[in-house]
This record gives C-alpha cells, structure tokens and sequence, in this order.
C-alpha cells in the first residue's frame, strides 16, 4: 500500500496549486470593482452633470464623451503592446501596471467632477480630465482582466474567478449609482418644476427660469458632485490594496522558457484572423453598445420623458440590484445549459424597454428596471467569461507563443470603448440636433422622442443583430472540453521537457 501510494503520480498536488480560494477570487474580484464604481456613476450621471450642472451645450457634451471613449479605446492596444514587452518581476508582470496607475486615476476622476470657476474653458477642462480618466482606468483594466489568465489553468476555475468578479462589478455598479445618486439627487431637484411644471419650452436656455448662474448659485450643486468623486475616490484605494494583498500573479504554465513572446503586431493580426475571437467581439460590441446607449440615457429619460423625476435614483439601483443578485444564476445557467444558451437572457429587456417608452408608467418602470438588470448581468458576464475560452482555443493552435493574452483583452476593450463612444456622441448629438436646453422643466416633443428612440428603438436593434452574430461562434462546450484536455497534455509535455532540459544540465555540471 506504501508503495503504491508511493508510485501514484503527482496530480493531486499540481490540481491543488492551480486551484484558487475563495479568499483569492474575492481579493481578485473586489481588486476590480472600483472602476466598474467609478465608471457607473460617469455612465448614468455624467452626461446630465455637464448638460445641468456645468452648462456645455449638448454638442460640446458629445465630444467630451466621444473623444473621452476613443481616447480610453486607443490607449487599449497601446497598453497592451508595452504590457506584453514588460518582464516578471517579484510581484508579477500584470500587478505593477495596476500598482501605478491608480493614484493617478484618482486624481483625473475628483477633477472630472470639479466645477472650475471660468465658465469659457470649461469644455478642454472637462476633456482633458475625461480623457485622462478613461486612459488610466484602460491602463488598469487591461491587466487586470488579462490576470484572469494567469489565475489557474482550470476553466472551471477561470469561470468560477469570472462569476465572482462579475457579482462583485455589478455590485460596484450598484454601489456607484447608489452613492452617486443618493449624494447629488438634491442637485437636480427643482422647486420651480414642482410648483409650475409647464414652462414654456420655446423660451431661449438662457432664459429659463431654473437656468442656474454657473459662478455662485452652483455651489451647492458642485459641492455635492465632489463630495461623491471623493467617496469614489477612497474605494479605487481601498480596492487595490484589497488586490495586491490577496492575489498571487502566476506565470504562464503552457510556454517553456525557450519560447518568445509573440510581437505585438504579428499577435494583433494573428488575433483579428481568430475566427471566433471575431465573432465574439462583434457580437458584443453592439450589445455592449446598446446597454452603454441605456445607462447613459436613462436618467435624462426619467426626468424629461417619463415624468419620473423624483424616482430615477431608486429606478437605477432597482436595475443594479436586479443584475447583481442574477449573476450567481446566470453562471449556475451557462454551467448547465452552455454559455450561448445564456445568451438568450439579454434579449430579456427588449420587449419591456419597449413597453416603458410606449406607456411610461411607475409601476411598470420598477417591472422594467427589474427585468433590465437581469439582461445587463447576463451581458455582463458572458464575454468575459467566453473570452478565456477564445484564448485557450488560440492557445492551442499556437503552442509555442506567450505574451498574447494582453493582446486580446486590450483589443477586445478597444473596439468595445470605440463602439460605446461612437454611440454615447451620436446620442449626444441627437440631443443638440433636436433641440435639447439644459435647465429647463419642460422638453421639447422632438427631444423627448429623440430619448424614446434612445433608450428603446436603438438598443433593440443592436441587441438584436449582436445575438444574430453570435449564433455563428464556433467554440461549443463539448469543444470546450477537448481544449481544456489538449491544454493538459500540453502542459504537462512542456513541464517534462523542462525537467529534462534541467536534467540535462545538472549532468553536464
């Protein structure tokens, strides 16, 4: 019996190192959701802050969002090419670049939120600053979800890791539409829209009666603003130091030391003539589009098209809340059913969104906001969680090359952040088309319209073509399997090979 005990190959151990605690997926997934934090209060409330609070023209508005996402797009491959280029050190390769850009994001995010005293610079203020931001949270969350990879071999691991950082980012979502809107709602509350909600909708923006003066009626208003991007600011802290304690970096099991690094361009032409990673990106660019195209516009349609001004606060979280609770049950679904499977969840809010626009009701907007929050989760998780799956499968058929998982992740963002900006100018630009003025109680009928086709008709569509798509990607979870068994193989051939170029060396010394 000792014997055999003692013959039996050494898997249990090799198993046990490549399996992560529940300790490790939470520091992983807590380490992550202060930029989904700080990205959900720039998503819901940014757009309305500089139409109401700082007073930019629509027009202005859009290009502050749309350079601001190409800028954050960009950066992707760039940050992917030096991540790639960068060597292990003590504390990993991935773990520096996160260590050093978060104060700076701090920094970019409180002054995206502060109300500068002049009023005809406000627009290179604000964009400079967005921009800043959106780079810095790229040179943050590219390393970040390429560390997925360098977690475990184990897809279930992988998925296991995926679910919690998913649950955790949809309730960093939660928390900063929360705290965002719990702490500015007074600065949107108007006695005047309240005691006489018909002002006349023709009268110059500049005379609207709720118009406020930007120099000192506003500071209340700003005030609130910077208190919120504080609070935000100390979670993006507390997070990191969450991540660098908890979260051991692992380097690459498959490539042996004898390998390269594939080079940046080759990898990114490599990776763009991925069958699958093209289809998957595509698909979930639209759809990562239409849920932008949602958050963005929803306040602005709660308070101008819905009549739901005093609510929309309380419509968010019910969203955020609905998506954070679903998360466990969608990965429970794609483990039983298969992720495509679960990709019929996101079509889920289309008729509902639909519904709310047509008949704008409380009672069927908390229905809505709830069946909502169940799409965005399901939409939420799946590409990041079918992602590693691509790159295993890229993997396999390129044994020989490391390096590329940064090239992945970093392209998929881009075209993804691209997309999103694309869509969030385009909405902002509709709003400047059809006549939006900040500061008024009333809309015009072509406004209000504009935000119906916002938040129903345009994300129907994309939502609907991007799960047309994705009928057509190739990777199924029977071959799921088949990876996941020649990914064993491999490594396990490359660590014997390493043994016996050691061996070998010992001998010759």
């Amino acid at each position: 019996m000792a014997g055999a005990a003692r013959d039996t190959p050494p898997r249990p151990p090799e198993e046990e190192e490549y399996r992560l605690s529940i300790c490790g997926k939470l520091c992983y997934a807590i380490g992550g959701a202060p930029n989904q934090v700080a990205g959900s209060a720039a998503a819901f409330f940014l757009q309305i802050y500089l139409l109401d609070i700082a007073h930019i023209t629509p027009f202005h508005a859009s290009l502050v969002l749309f350079i601001g996402k190409a800028s954050g797009a960009v950066t992707d491959p760039v940050a992917g090419f030096f991540i790639s280029k960068s060597r292990w050190t003590k504390i990993g390769r991935l773990m520096p670049w996160m260590l050093a850009c978060t104060p700076f994001t701090v920094v970019s995010y409180f002054f995206m939120w502060y109300l500068p005293p002049f009023v005809s610079g406000r627009v290179a203020w604000y964009l400079t600053f967005y921009c800043l931001f959106q780079a810095l949270t790229t040179l943050f969350q590219v390393p970040y979800s390429a560390l997925t990879m360098f977690l475990s071999t184990d897809q279930k691991e992988r998925d296991s890791a995926t679910a919690y950082r998913m649950t955790m980012e949809v309730l960093g979502t939660l928390i900063g539409a929360a705290l965002q809107g719990q702490i500015v709602a007074s600065a949107h509350v108007s006695h005047h829209c309240t005691v006489n909600p018909t002002v006349n909708t023709t009268d110059s923006w500049h005379d609207a009666p709720s118009f406020l003066d930007p120099s000192d009626p506003l500071s209340h208003q700003a005030k609130v603003y910077m208190i919120a991007a504080g609070v935000i600011g100390g979670v993006y802290l507390l997070g990191i130091v969450i991540l660098f304690l908890g979260v051991k970096e692992k380097d690459d099991p498959y490539a042996l030391n004898s390998d390269r690094a594939i080079p940046f361009c080759k990898g990114l032409g490599l990776t763009m003539k991925h069958g699958p990673y093209v289809k998957l990106t595509a698909s979930f660019l639209l759809i990562s589009t239409a849920v932008q195209l949602e958050q963005s516009n929803f306040v602005l349609f709660c308070t101008h098209a819905a009549g739901l001004r005093n609510h929309f606060q309380y419509l968010v979280v019910t969203i955020l809340v609905s998506a954070a609770v679903s998360i466990p049950f969608w990965q429970k679904f794609l483990q039983r059913f298969g992720k495509k499977c679960a990709a019929c969840g996101i079509s889920w809010m289309i008729p509902f969104a639909v519904m709310l626009v047509t008949i704008p009701n409380l009672i069927l907007a908390y229905f809505v906001a709830f069946v909502s929050g169940l799409s965005i989760a399901a939409s939420l998780l799946l590409p990041w969680s079918m992602l590693p799956d691509v790159v295993d499968n890229f993997r396999l058929q390129n044994p020989h090359g490391k390096g590329h998982e940064t090239i992945f992740y970093s392209s998929y963002v881009f075209f993804t952040k691209m997309s999103a900006g694309i869509g969030l100018g385009i909405s902002a630009a509709g709003l400047e088309f059809t006549g939006y003025k900040p500061g008024i109680c009333r809309q015009s009928d072509d406004v209000i319209l504009t935000l119906k086709i916002l938040i129903g008709a345009v994300p129907a569509i994309l939502i609907l073509v991007g799960l047309f798509i994705l009928l057509f990607y190739p990777i199924t979870e029977e071959s799921r399997k088949e990876t996941k068994l020649a990914l064993e193989v491999l490594r396990r051939s490359h660590q014997s090979t390493e043994n016996l170029d050691d061996h070998k060396e010992d001998t010759s010394v």
